[in-house]
């Protein structure tokens, strides 16, 4: 018996009890992965290897990356701004139903499932009186939107995932802090990864002035962000309920080709003007109200103008992100290829699809739709670009034209279909922004649109070389080991 005791004694030491204790929180966290959490097998098995291969490191892993969002009122509209946005779609839901608007557009005819996909599930309601202004290269879209800065008479309200205090970053941020002093409401947010280079100390000045500025999931320990995983990835810029900005491009010198690792930058960002800002205005009041509790954002008249806009471009804004029950941005991406009857465009810097998007467009490439893909010929982030790379072969030997792009670094994401309707926005082809960051993207219907950014496509080919199957195929054995690597994690890329 005292033998017995001793044997037991020897084994139960500290280091016994702390690996006890993690092989068992893992198996919880297996567990709940499994049964609780709803999550693809893909990348359930990926963070299973994580957790066994790499107990220790798997379990801090899962910590920062692999965690859930629950709570699903994380982004909540006031009172005003949420009776009048529900009984916007459920007039428009109403006339879908009678098919009262595919009278009022030919494209509404071919695309109404997608008009209503996105209504439906993502409350983007369809607005028709909107005009666009394109920007494909950086140094024009921020001098138009330095110049709409200076210009603004009420409020500027400015989200950027990326926001550096560089050169243009600062001519940017002095130009809100002389419109706050002259009484225009500035508010900033920033996403605290994206934009780790920022505290509060550096807008000292603009909130002295009186301006506001917040940031999206700040670390709540030094140097631990637990929402490391899920950014907001999202770019919108309001200015006086008349005037919105969306698409790729974030802020810094590197934007507008002043870096020496990219290079020219090529990226794609839309100036509206129109009913979809409302959209826009609504977007950016929820984001600010789901970071800060004692500024909420409430209605005013002076968010939501009424203008007279003598615009013609039907679009839908939407939004996506882990909190939504539905990945509405991905669906509707699978719904315009699935819509396709001759050409196919897409444009990304990020090519990682999940199964649900690979097997839609192999369907389109067998079908004899025309497909053709962009991205980028060299990394900002090296195992995404493997993944990329991965993917772009492969379906260049399935029959798509798969581009390279050499002038500098590609960064847009676009997505065309049969020159008729189109996607403009923040959205990656990779699990990152269909699952993990919140995004938004503008959905157009409209024919002069589409062609306008096919031809901006095939203008980019003259920069770029084709990927066929056979230099695809005499890739080293290097590229190889990193696409196996990079496709072995992209769950969780």
């Amino acid at each position: 018996m005292n033998q017995l005791t001793d044997f037991i004694g020897e084994q139960i030491t500290p280091f016994n009890i702390f690996v006890a204790t993690l092989l068992f929180v893992n198996i919880l966290f297996g567990i709940s992965m499994i049964f609780i959490e709803r999550r693809s097998a893909q990348s359930v098995w990926a963070w299973l290897l994580v957790l066994f291969f790499l107990p220790g490191l798997g379990f801090i892993l899962y910590l920062v990356f692999g965690r859930r969002i629950y709570n699903e009122d994380l982004f909540k509209a006031d009172e005003t701004v949420q009776r009048n946005l529900e009984e916007h779609v459920q007039q428009q839901m109403q006339k879908l139903r009678n098919r009262e608007f595919i009278l009022e557009n030919p494209i509404y005819q071919k695309y109404y499932k997608l008009v209503h996909l996105l209504l439906y599930s993502n409350h983007a309601y369809v607005t028709v009186n909107n005009e666009i202004t394109t920007y494909t290269d950086g140094n024009v879209k921020f001098d138009a939107l330095l110049e709409d800065i200076k210009n603004a008479k009420h409020h500027i309200h400015f989200q950027y995932y990326i926001f550096k205090l560089d050169g243009l970053g600062k001519k940017l941020y002095n130009a809100m802090i002389e419109k706050q002093k002259e009484g225009v409401e500035v508010r900033i947010l920033y996403d605290d990864i994206g934009s780790r280079s920022l505290n509060m100390r550096n807008f000292r000045k603009l909130k002295k002035a009186g301006g506001h500025v917040y940031a999206f999931f700040p670390n709540k320990l030094p140097l631990i962000n637990f929402r490391l995983n899920n950014r907001n990835h999202r770019k919108i810029v309001v200015i006086d309920g008349e005037i919105g900005y969306t698409g790729g491009f974030n802020v810094g010198e590197e934007y507008v080709g002043q870096s020496e690792k990219f290079g020219y930058w090529r990226d794609t960002h839309l100036r509206v003007k129109g009913d979809a800002v409302k959209a826009l205005q609504r977007r950016f009041m929820m984001d600010w109200n789901s970071q800060e509790k004692r500024e909420q954002l409430k209605y005013q008249d002076a968010f939501f103008p009424n203008v007279d806009y003598k615009g013609n471009v039907p679009m839908q804004i939407g939004s996506s992100g882990p909190t939504e029950h539905f990945q509405q941005i991905k669906f509707s991406y699978i719904k315009m290829i699935a819509t396709a009857q001759h050409s196919i465009h897409i444009q990304s810097p990020y090519f990682i699809p999940d199964q649900s998007f690979s097997e839609a467009l192999k369907m389109a490439i067998l079908s004899g739709i025309e497909v053709k893909i962009m991205i980028p010929s060299f990394p900002d982030h090296p195992f995404v670009y493997w993944g990329t790379y991965a993917n772009a072969g492969f379906f260049a030997e399935l029959g798509a034209k798969v581009y390279v792009y050499k002038k500098g670094f590609l960064h847009q994401k676009i997505l065309i279909v049969d020159d008729e309707v189109l996607s403009v926005g923040t959205t990656n082809i990779d699990n990152r922004s269909f699952a993990l960051n919140f995004e938004i993207n503008t959905f157009i219907y409209s024919i002069d649109e589409a062609v306008k950014h096919r031809k901006i496509f095939e203008k980019d080919i003259e920069d770029s070389e084709l990927l066929t199957p056979k230099i695809y195929n005499e890739r080293g054995k290097m590229i190889r080991f990193k696409e196996a690597i990079a496709n072995l994690i992209a769950p969780i890329l």
